[in-house]
């Protein structure tokens, strides 16, 4: 009985995932279509930003049961003036100079299209994700390709690098099913999470780990996270 009752139809995760999207004021509902196979979730439509496409997604994500989001969402820029990529490439460098956490002066931003790609060097994972975000928030942007480098300053002790994020992971996650290893400079993410936001919590939380350069997440989703309260 317990395990019929975990089982969520795709009808159900269908209406879950619409209800969403209505929810989320970053979302537009009326323009993506969801579909669900086995627990996948197909997004399809149109969006006028790349945020709305991010947040579309996440949205899906954050739904019990939902094992995995196909996003076939496109950006469609509506057709107004002061959306040319040189626009664009100014607000995205004055976006990053205005977050005291990233070193602007070591990053380089070229647009084309709408699309704006990111080059440079950064010491910590953190701030690669964090340069990222500043971007995709911003309006007239098509999608983002983060080609930033991570060197760290100097090269951390790797085994008290793992037992710091293992026990970060213990303390934000709260779950010993995820465990750390350290390949060199990469940090190996792999065990069983309850919820996308796990998964991304603990690479998160992997990322911000003294020395990484990378991260490799090997988690699989399982079991389920109680529904929000209402």
């Amino acid at each position: 009985m317990t395990t019929a009752a975990a089982v969520r139809t795709d009808e159900r995760i269908q209406r879950d995932v619409l209800d969403e999207l209505a929810w989320d004021a970053q979302v537009q509902p009326n323009e993506i279509g969801v579909t669900v196979h086995d627990g996948v979730v197909t997004l399809t439509g149109w969006v006028d930003g790349y945020a709305r496409k991010w947040a579309a997604q996440r949205c899906a994500q954050r739904v019990r049961g939902v094992r995995a989001v196909a996003d076939d969402v496109g950006v469609h820029l509506p057709g107004e003036p002061g959306r040319t990529d040189a626009e664009i490439a100014i607000a995205a460098s004055r976006a990053l100079e205005w977050d005291s956490f990233v070193p602007a002066e070591r990053l380089d931003v070229t647009v084309a299209n709408g699309w704006v790609m990111l080059r440079g060097q950064v010491e910590f994972g953190w701030q690669r994700r964090t340069a990222e975000h500043e971007l995709r928030r911003l309006r007239g942007v098509r999608g983002v390709t983060n080609l930033v480098e991570v060197r760290p300053a100097t090269r951390p002790d790797p085994e008290r690098t793992r037992r710091d994020l293992q026990r970060a992971l213990a303390r934000g996650v709260g779950t010993e099913r995820v465990s750390v290893e350290l390949d060199g400079d990469t940090v190996v993410l792999t065990g069983v999470v309850r919820s996308w936001w796990e998964r991304d919590e603990a690479e998160r939380v992997a990322w911000s780990g003294e020395g990484v350069r990378a991260v490799r997440e090997r988690l699989l989703l399982g079991g389920e996270r109680p529904d929000r309260p209402v």
